[in-house]
């Protein structure tokens, strides 16, 4: 049974700030909003505010890992809880029982809108549950035999204690040490796996282990012979669903992922899982991420609906992957044209234009053209979130998938394989009817979760490529078995995506 720290005393944060009215410039204002700055899991955690402007649909709205609110007085995501706050002064009460330990960020907004009443105001949950590491056992990235590795994993050591934790080496090679600060170092002198058993103590004694293992490569091999490549869109962070951040740092290392582009990042995202793993990463604004095991050597802005990062696979000889990770427009979506309203071919065609999904991919492969050219040197990688079928998967052997329609060139997959972009999941899975692929959605089997329309099910995420790489295997993950949305918040799997992950073997040459 979960044990409850007491409440921890703190004096109420007051902050001014300015209100931007229904329309207009913005107008001054005064209120505050004040909270104890850290309480435990399964406390209330009571909220005062104050404003000069108020209104009836004034609220409150509790968001995971600061930068997951408002940002710019803008939507991001949507709250975890929320409550209004109708009068000139008074106090919301958030129920905290089931959230993970850790930061998290209150706002005060007008008008069932996102316009700040005040500033924000961060707040952390603490929990006395024992420390634990992300995953008992996991894998790090290559190292080579002289030459010098090095690793943080101390942001693995999950603790909700709040104190400060220390690290040590209980068993493991000689080469491979590990600081007190939770840093493994060292240069290995022989080819093969090196485990080290990594211990992490909190403040009041609590500790845990993990068993951690360095793959090394000799001195004259290519530092990684395998890549493996993740699409993920985390569903606004991930924060749908409680203690998303260890579940998703156990998924990825569970997994053992080299290279991951992420959607819906929450702004923050990308930047945390990496510096949790002890990773490289590009937030790249509130929606694209990257993370990789390997160094990000050049990110770039992209297109308005992706951006691209070079990953440099081997220092020895700049060998870098050009890797695209996109997120395209979600409405109009076609399965729902298709499956729930019926339209034909043409329309569906017209409807991808308007949706400008169409347009986007077009931008995205025309920003693409320099490092497809040089794709035999480097090779390219194009993943994410397309929010459209593949042009592979609607054929008339799968009519009996999609609501009976046959051939459906989806345009955005079809651009994507006329500039010489392969699909890999489709090498690997090369029939459609026998292996679906389906991305979307886990929790969506009907269409508001467990009740209205059943959900046209389809593949939506990709991870497609070009040059000196080959596939060996590609699947879809999902972990656990997800409940449907309105069921959600145990689940372990976090996203209302499913992921796809690829594993290539790498042409060094």
């Amino acid at each position: 049974m979960r044990r409850l720290m007491s409440w921890m005393a703190a004096a109420a944060l007051a902050f001014t700030a300015l209100v931007a009215g229904p329309a207009g410039p913005a107008a001054a204002a005064e209120g505050s909003l004040g909270a104890a700055p850290s309480v435990a899991v399964g406390e209330p955690l009571t909220v005062t505010y104050t404003t000069d402007a108020p209104d009836a649909t004034n609220w409150v709205g509790l968001y995971a890992d600061p930068g997951n609110g408002p940002v710019d007085q803008e939507y991001v995501g949507p709250s975890l809880d929320w409550h209004y706050a109708p009068g000139t002064s008074g106090t919301v009460t958030f129920d905290t029982t089931g959230r993970e330990p850790g930061s998290y960020e209150l706002y005060f907004l007008a008008r069932d809108g996102y316009t700040w009443l005040t500033q924000s105001v961060d707040v952390t949950l603490t929990s006395d549950e024992p420390p634990h590491f992300a995953a008992e056992a996991f894998t790090t990235a290559n190292a080579r035999v002289g030459e010098p590795f090095t690793l943080d994993v101390s942001g693995l050591f999950r603790d909700g204690s709040g104190t400060p934790a220390t690290f040590g080496k209980l068993a493991g090679p000689s080469w491979l040490g590990v600081s007190a600060d939770g840093t493994l170092s060292g240069t290995p002198s022989s080819a093969g796996e090196a485990t080290v058993t990594v211990e992490g103590r909190n403040g009041s004694g609590q500790r845990a282990e993990a068993a951690v293992t360095v793959p090394v490569r000799a001195a004259d091999q290519p530092l990684v012979g395998e890549l493996k490549v993740m699409s993920w869109n985390l569903w606004h962070g991930g924060s749908q669903v409680n203690d998303h951040r260890d579940k998703q740092l156990r998924t990825l290392l569970e997994t053992d992922v080299d290279v991951v582009g992420l959607q819906e990042t929450s702004s923050t995202s990308a930047r945390e899982l990496a510096e949790a793993l002890g990773w490289h990463h590009y937030q790249a604004g509130y929606d694209l991420g990257v993370i990789s095991r390997y160094p990000i050597v050049e990110r770039n802005a992209g297109t308005d609906a992706s951006v691209s990062a070079r990953i440099r696979l081997d220092e020895r000889t700049d060998h870098d992957i050009a890797l695209w990770n996109a997120h395209l427009a979600h409405a109009p979506y076609g399965p729902y044209d298709a499956c729930f309203d019926g339209m034909s071919v043409r329309r569906l065609m017209k409807r991808e234009e308007q949706s400008g999904r169409t347009g986007q991919m077009r931008d995205i492969l025309a920003a693409m053209r320099d490092d497809l050219t040089g794709a035999e040197a480097d090779p390219v990688l194009l993943l994410g979130d397309f929010n459209v079928p593949s042009h592979l998967d609607w054929t008339a052997a799968t009519a009996e998938q999609h609501c009976g329609y046959g051939l459906v060139r989806w345009p955005a997959t079809a651009l994507a394989e006329e500039a010489g972009l392969t699909d890999s999941y489709r090498v690997a899975n090369p029939d459609p009817a026998a292996e679906p692929g389906t991305t979307w959605s886990p929790v969506y089997p009907r269409h508001e979760g467990s009740t209205g329309a059943v959900e046209p099910q389809d593949r939506i995420d990709f991870v497609h490529y070009a040059g000196a790489l080959s596939v060996l295997d590609s699947h879809t993950l999902v972990t656990g078995e997800p409940k449907p949305y309105g069921e959600h918040a145990d689940n372990e799997w976090t996203s209302d995506h499913a992921a796809v992950v690829t594993t290539f073997t790498v042409d060094a040459g």
